[in-house]
């Protein structure tokens, strides 16, 4: 119960940021300031604000996630056509260099962000710097502080991936309704239980996702843009699990819920130690997680990352 009001805490957080950024309509980090982080300045000047979108930072590489508002910090400030580029510096007086990040549609051509990789060496206070520029506008630059944990909650890259028995459709005698909220479901990604997967030896990609229930309103459009890669990737294991406890009960699946009328987690969710969904990892085969993507991802990224460990 406490790691589900844990979870649940966590997904209210990133919704406000997801919906101030316009990506989602709840809550995941707060606009300004967040949990992971706030503006420290120039803002007065910018005609942006940096928001994280990623829910922690840990030593080692990084996949960072942010977003951006206006000034007041009430609208996405996140277009194809604008620019963003992050330098950092730690408590120890290191400094990552500059570096852009890349512009990503999280609900293909009406919420963004932006995406790209940062390597921290220590744990600590950190701050990073942002350059932003749009067409017709100078590129301004906005500080921001953030934390760094010696050891992420969630299950980090390079971590075991933990043994689950998920739900699959001879679970349902084939029935995909009773365990995918997915309106278009594919039967293939409920085919193979976790554990069956880990105990293969064999890469696979798992999903965290619930269309129906979404706390960042991007469950649905994660699982459309992992479709064609499944396709593209016929060799490779795909398995969805639905975050939450859900029952099927007249027709269609709904949520368990707590005592004070709150989402479960599923004991998957649980053993990965997830603060947001949607959630997706690449498992190699020697059972370690090989990448992570919190959220939002680029057809790009995950192709690049699953090529990466069919390649051993």
């Amino acid at each position: 119960m406490h790691h589900s009001r844990r979870l649940l805490a966590a997904a209210g957080a990133t919704l406000l940021v997801l919906a101030g950024c316009t990506v989602g309509s709840g809550s995941i980090g707060a606009p300004s300031p967040s949990p992971a982080g706030s503006a420290i300045g120039p803002a007065a000047s910018a005609s942006f604000l940096p928001v994280p979108v990623t829910s922690e930072f840990g030593v080692g590489d990084n996949r960072v996630v942010f977003c951006l508002l206006d000034a007041p910090g009430t609208q996405s400030a996140a277009t194809p056509d604008r620019t963003l580029s992050i330098g950092y510096h730690g408590p120890k007086g290191e400094t990552i260099p500059s570096a852009p990040l890349t512009f990503i549609w999280a609900v293909e051509g009406v919420k963004g962000v932006y995406a790209g990789h940062a390597t921290f060496p220590s744990a600590g206070s950190w701050v990073a710097d942002f350059t932003s520029g749009a067409p017709g506008s100078p590129p301004a630059t906005v500080s921001f502080s953030f934390d760094v944990k010696q050891h992420t909650q969630v299950v980090f890259p390079g971590d075991p991936a933990p043994s689950v028995d998920t739900p699959t459709l001879s679970d349902v005698a084939g029935d995909v309704a009773k365990i995918s909220s997915d309106p278009k479901p594919v039967p293939a990604f409920y085919q193979t239980s976790e554990a069956d997967a880990l105990a293969a030896k064999k890469p696979f990609v798992l999903i965290f996702a619930t269309p129906k229930f979404c706390q960042t309103a991007t469950c649905g459009p994660t699982l459309d843009k992992l479709k064609p890669i499944a396709t593209a990737h016929p060799e490779m294991t795909f398995i969805n699990v639905e975050p939450y406890q859900l029952k099927f009960d007249s027709g269609s699946l709904q949520p368990v819920l707590s005592a004070d009328n709150q989402l479960i987690p599923v004991e998957a969710t649980t053993a990965f130690k997830l603060q947001s969904e949607p959630y997706v990892f690449v498992v190699g085969p020697d059972g370690k997680v090989s990448s992570s993507f919190e959220l939002v991802f680029s057809p790009e990224e995950l192709d690049a990352a699953i090529k990466a460990v069919e390649a051993g």
